[in-house]
């Protein structure tokens, strides 16, 4: 009972750091890619043209967007004329508010405010959603991702995709507050634990990594 207390109190304190942050940016700058505290909407599409090689684009899918914001990925995948039906996820109210608003001519699109995946898609898209850590520890928010991923990975039948900043960033432009992970320790982990074919991405001009998790018949 102890360790169950102390994984909610450290859930609870990291859904607040991240609600009060992100309420905040999406207050100031609206949907936009500032918004979800990324620098322009040229970065945020590079990081999901990225992340969407994980998905076949050549057939139909459906998929989980695992800290959707105001559903930038789903506008991408639209214009680029993906054949998909949609569930959005998001702690923050403001940011499903956002998405609903935008989006609400969409059938095949859903968005709800929740801190865990409910339902079982092909694929899961996690974008930016490791990335602020507030005051927690490194060793304990390594552990937090661990564990997010092995959720993600319970709810995507045929993959999924996560991107987390690098710890090989510059050192004097790293932030306390933020997350360096190490992608080799996240290649070994997604190898080891999820699926023979994973694919490691570190060569598109961000200071990050994204890892493609793909489950092959």
């Amino acid at each position: 009972m102890e360790t169950l207390n102390r994984h909610t109190e450290m859930d609870a304190a990291i859904y607040q750091v991240v609600n009060d942050f992100f309420t905040k940016t999406i207050a100031e700058h609206g949907p936009t890619a500032r918004g979800v505290d990324w620098n322009s909407e040229t970065a945020q599409e590079i990081r999901f043209n990225q992340l969407i090689k994980v998905v076949n684009p050549n057939e139909s899918f459906s998929l989980n967007d695992y800290g959707c914001g105001y559903g930038a990925l789903l506008t991408y995948c639209i214009k680029r004329g993906l054949d998909l039906r949609y569930l959005g996820y998001d702690i923050v109210q403001a940011m499903i508010d956002e998405a609903i608003k935008t989006h609400a001519h969409i059938k095949q699109a859903k968005f709800v405010c929740d801190t865990e995946l409910s339902v079982v898609s092909d694929y899961s898209i996690a974008c930016g959603v490791f990335n602020l850590k507030g005051p927690i520890s490194n060793e304990k928010w390594t552990r937090y991702v661990c564990d997010s991923l092995k959720k993600i990975d319970q709810v995507s039948t045929r993959g999924f995709a996560f991107n987390l900043l690098t710890k090989y960033s510059d050192a004097d432009k790293m932030r306390p507050d933020l997350y360096y992970g190490d992608p080799c320790f996240y290649f070994d982990f997604c190898k080891r634990s999820f699926a023979r074919n994973v694919a490691l991405l570190h060569d598109y001009g961000q200071y990050e990594f994204t890892i493609l998790v793909q489950k092959l018949n």
